[in-house]
């Protein structure tokens, strides 16, 4: 259920600029929509569980932050990542 540390390599190296530029804003996002998409197809199977749900949820918040962040200081990386990322239309 969790991500491996290559694949976690491999987003920061994708997105981020390189494997251990792990403290960039563009990678967070790009590894928090990971995350959120194994939760989410957890979720269609486990119906019912409500504390996996409320972490869902909390991500939700952070990369919505992070994005509000990003938005603000650089616009343009902001548009590239989310055509990036396909999470808005």
């Amino acid at each position: 259920m969790s991500l491996t540390k290559e694949k976690k390599a491999g987003i920061f190296a994708q997105y981020g600029g390189s494997e251990t530029n792990t403290g960039s804003i563009e990678g967070q996002i790009a590894l928090i929509t990971e995350r959120m998409a194994q939760i989410s197809a957890h979720l269609s199977v486990n119906k019912k569980d409500f504390s996996t749900h409320r972490g869902l949820m909390h991500l939700v918040g952070r990369r919505r932050r992070l994005l509000n962040y990003l938005q603000k200081h650089n616009l343009q990386g902001y548009r590239q990542l989310i055509e990036k990322l396909g999470i808005r239309k």
